[in-house]
C-alpha cells in the first residue's frame, strides 16, 4: 500500500547483499530527529565507509507532528573518517586500502590525486587482499570478511545508542520499539500505568545493536517488540544477530497500514502482564 505506512523493510535494508555483508540503519523517531540523523549518517558513511540507510516510514514524512524546531550548528564539520594525507605517504606511513591498521576494522583511504606516485588503488567489486590487490584465494578472502566483521562491531559504538525508559516499580517485562511508534508507545505506558501494569522500555534507533540492546534483553524475563509489519522483522534481527530465545521475545504486530495506536499497544501488553501478575492460591493443608 503505496500511501499508508509500515516498518516492513528492516530485513531488506540490513542484509540487502550479494555476500556476506550487514548494513547501518538509523531509526528516527519524528522529523526533528531524521534531521538530525541525515547528518549523523553521512559522519557514519565515512567513519565507516559503508552505506548507511535512514529507515523513515511514511507516517513521519506525511502526517503532522509537534515537535522542537529544527536547529544546525554552523561551527559543525563533517566527519570524513580515515583520510591518510599526501605528508604521510611521502614519510613513508604503510598505505592498504583494505589494511586494517587500528584494529578496529576501519582501513585507511585517500582522495584521487592526493599523491603523485603514492596512494593509489584500484577500486573493484571482486576479492583482493589488503592491499586492493585482485585474489581468489580462500585465506585472503576470509581475511577481509573478517575485517568486515570487526568493523561492523566497532559501528556499534558509533551508531546512536538505544534510550531506555525503566517504570516506576520494578518489574520483569520489558517493550522494544522503534520509529514512529513512540508517541503511541508513550501514551500507552501512560495507560498500562494508571491499571498498575509496569513495563521497561527501550526505544533502538540503530542497527547494528548497541551492547545496551542485549543487556536489556537479558535483563528482562519477557520483552514485547512492537513492530509496524507482519514477520516481525526486527524481532528476527534481534534472535539472530544477539542469539537470543525467540521465546523470551513477544511479537507486537500492526500492519494494516494505518499507524500504530496506543489502544492497540496496551490492550496486546495488559492482558498478558496482568495474567502473570496473578498469583494463584494455595489450598489448606489440612
Amino acid at each position: 500500500m503505496p500511501t499508508r505506512t509500515q516498518q516492513a523493510d528492516i530485513l531488506s535494508a540490513a542484509y540487502a547483499s550479494h555476500g556476506d555483508t550487514k548494513h547501518v540503519l538509523l531509526f528516527p523517531e519524528d522529523p526533528r530527529e531524521s534531521f538530525a540523523f541525515a547528518a549523523e549518517a553521512l559522519d557514519l558513511a565515512d567513519r565507516l565507509q559503508t552505506p548507511v540507510f535512514v529507515m523513515l516510514d511514511l507516517d513521519i514524512g506525511m502526517n503532522d507532528w509537534l515537535v522542537e524546531p529544527l536547529e544546525w550548528d554552523e561551527s559543525r564539520r563533517y566527519d570524513r573518517g580515515k583520510v591518510m594525507t599526501a605528508e604521510e605517504l611521502e614519510a613513508g606511513v604503510e598505505f592498504g586500502r583494505y589494511l586494517d591498521v587500528d584494529g578496529d576494522g576501519i582501513p585507511y583511504r585517500t582522495y584521487p590525486g592526493t599523491h603523485p606516485t603514492r596512494g593509489a588503488f584500484f577500486t573493484r567489486g571482486t576479492s583482493k587482499d589488503r592491499y586492493a590487490k585482485y585474489s581468489e584465494e580462500g585465506t585472503t578472502y576470509v581475511d577481509n570478511m573478517q575485517r568486515l566483521l570487526k568493523k561492523f562491531e566497532t559501528a556499534k559504538q558509533l551508531v546512536p545508542r538505544p534510550i531506555r525508559r525503566d517504570a516506576e516499580q520494578t518489574t520483569r517485562f520489558g517493550a522494544i520499539y522503534y520509529g514512529s511508534t513512540g508517541p503511541a508507545m508513550d501514551e500507552a505506558l501512560d495507560t498500562l500505568d494508571a491499571q498498575g501494569l509496569y513495563v521497561d522500555t527501550l526505544r533502538i534507533r540503530a542497527f547494528p545493536f548497541h551492547d545496551d540492546v542485549i543487556d536489556f534483553v537479558t535483563a528482562h524475563d519477557q520483552v514485547f517488540v512492537i513492530e509496524q509489519n507482519r514477520d516481525a522483522q526486527l524481532r528476527t534481527l534481534l534472535i539472530t544477530e544477539g542469539e537470543i530465545d525467540p521465546a523470551k521475545l513477544i511479537k507486537v504486530l500492526n500492519y494494516d497500514g494505518s499507524p500504530i495506536t496506543a489502544r492497540f499497544i496496551a490492550g496486546a501488553i495488559a492482558g498478558r502482564v496482568a495474567g502473570a501478575n496473578v498469583v494463584p492460591l494455595r489450598k489448606a493443608v489440612p
